[in-house]
């Protein structure tokens, strides 16, 4: 069973924990493919992926191609003699890659799929306000989260669960499904299922424009979008405080429904509590970024910080 021969493909930690699971429990990893080295930091210091740091501490074979259909790269990886492949969190492989082992190529993606295909689901299942979730191993095709499913893990999502949270519970589920899959491709013993072509619910990439918090939206609304973007990339507001517009993002939340008179986004501030009026209620505010400040729990900020009568956010 743990004699094919594995090439796994992943960067961030998410695919970390899948990575160790495997060599914890003996399976023969042949080689470790990752993204190339980026330069950050204000020195550009070239960064290491978080997968390639692990894989060198296990003394693995490492390779990072910038591009993926390069003849010596193809070469180099025949030259493993490849049974599967796994791939997670990792980009989109071409087609001479993904077929080139005997036992196909698969990937592990944390939604149930169908449903939410694409590059943030773990996200926008919070966000979209679902009560569970899981993880799916499926063989690659031509597209993207589209190949035959081979197995599934589902979860619940809590009502006050965050990204932060859930991607924790997701990783573990995920090392555990992937060992799963593994095994049952090993022992020939997999059912394959097509997916239904959905296309309802989607999980596209974060970007400023779809993480900004609209004020007009329902209470439920606002703190399931709160919630499914904390820690990362946080939903972000802009607060109008004495005519200064400040970018600022939103943490730890919590709701409250309440009748009240006051306009959508205005703020209302005390000595021990920060709190912004929505539709039928208030989103209470426990922690949060000002521009050019530290992340801070709303006391520590009232401390130091004033919130003007007519102070709101946009």
């Amino acid at each position: 069973m743990k004699d094919l021969r594995i090439v796994f493909m992943g960067t961030p930690d998410f695919a970390v924990t899948i990575l160790k699971h495997l060599v914890d429990h003996n399976y023969n990893i042949v080689g470790v493919i990752t993204a190339a080295d980026k330069p950050a930091g204000r020195g550009r210091k070239l960064n290491e992926s978080a997968v390639k740091k692990y894989a060198i501490s296990e003394n693995l074979k490492v390779l990072q191609p910038t591009n993926l259909k390069d003849e010596s790269f193809l070469n180099e990886i025949n030259s493993l003699e490849v049974d599967l492949q796994i791939v997670v969190a990792f980009r989109m492989l071409p087609k001479s890659v993904w077929q080139l082992p005997k036992f196909g190529t698969f990937n592990l993606h944390a939604s149930l799929l169908p449903e939410y295909r694409g590059a943030a689901p773990i996200h926008w299942a919070i966000i979209n306000g679902e009560n569970k979730t899981g993880v799916t191993t499926f063989f690659i095709d031509e597209k993207i989260d589209t190949g035959e499913i081979i197995l599934q893990e589902e979860i619940n999502i809590t009502e006050d669960e965050t990204v932060g949270t859930l991607h924790d519970k997701l990783m573990y589920l995920g090392a555990d499904l992937v060992a799963k899959t593994v095994n049952a491709i090993s022992e020939g013993d997999i059912k394959t299922k097509k997916q239904p072509d959905l296309e309802e619910k989607q999980a596209p990439k974060l970007f400023p424009k779809n993480t900004r918090i609209d004020w007009s939206k329902s209470i439920t609304e606002i703190y399931n979008q709160i919630r499914g973007l904390n820690p990362f990339p946080a939903a972000w507001t802009v607060i109008n405080n004495n005519e200064e517009q400040l970018k600022t993002k939103l943490y730890k939340v919590r709701k409250v429904t309440e009748e009240h008179s006051f306009e959508f986004g205005k703020i209302i501030s005390s000595k021990n509590e920060l709190k912004v009026a929505v539709k039928k209620g208030f989103i209470i505010i426990d922690e949060i970024k000002i521009a050019g400040k530290k992340k801070l729990d709303s006391k520590s900020l009232l401390n130091g910080f004033v919130f003007s009568e007519n102070a709101k956010m946009l």
